[in-house]
């Protein structure tokens, strides 16, 4: 009988950064950015009954001071340029 564990302080692949860096991507391209504004793309996990188990949480801070945060409900490695265009949708600027 074998168990796998799957260490959760074990360092991620590149699959995430990669995804993270695409996500970062498609955030300055769909806001039109600047080299001031700053992206930051993070992945949280929820442990309330009826939420999804991971969400990306993209902050978005303008060289003006404000900040947006854009969330979707998917693990990083999952979201897609159409799930970032659905979240900027229902997100307040």
């Amino acid at each position: 009988m074998s168990h796998s564990f799957i260490n959760p302080l074990a360092p991620r692949g590149h699959n995430i950064v990669n995804a993270a860096s695409s996500i970062k991507e498609w955030t300055r391209a769909a806001l039109s950015l600047d080299d001031s504004d700053i992206v930051s793309v993070n992945e949280l996990a929820c442990h309330l009954p009826g939420c999804p188990p991971k969400e990306a949480v993209i902050l978005v801070m303008s060289g003006s001071g404000s900040v947006r945060k854009i969330s979707i409900h998917k693990a990083i490695v999952d979201v897609r340029a159409c799930d970032l265009c659905a979240a900027l949708e229902v997100s307040q600027p």
